[in-house]
């Protein structure tokens, strides 16, 4: 999970969006997922965990992360659960993540 924030972070996915739940659940309609991944564990089911990728209406990008066994859900990820139904094709997400990175490159070759 860390490596993934990390990546994600390195494409401008910065908000944590755990310090937002109830901003998600006030105004749901004001997220976008773009990508879900799901990391289980080993030997232990809680050690499971969802990294929602979130972009806000207003541009915002972040993340939330979630335990995934029952007992472990918030509201904030039952409402992200939901708009997951409304995410980004596969090939909507790569297209993003390719303009994304070619953004970062971009910077980087400009320093």
């Amino acid at each position: 999970v860390i490596k993934a924030l990390e990546e994600l972070k390195t494409m401008g996915f910065v908000i944590d969006y755990n310090l937002q739940e109830k901003a998600i659940m006030d105004y749901p309609d004001s997220y976008q997922i773009v990508h879900i991944y799901r990391y289980e564990g080993d030997s232990n089911p809680d050690d499971e965990a969802i990294v929602y990728v979130i972009k806000s209406n207003s541009g915002e990008k972040g993340v939330f992360v979630a335990g995934f066994s029952a007992n472990s859900e918030s509201e904030a990820a039952k409402v992200l659960n939901e708009l997951k139904k409304d995410k980004l094709s596969t090939h909507q997400l790569s297209r993003l993540l390719q303009s994304q990175f070619a953004m970062t490159l971009n910077k980087a070759g400009n320093n």
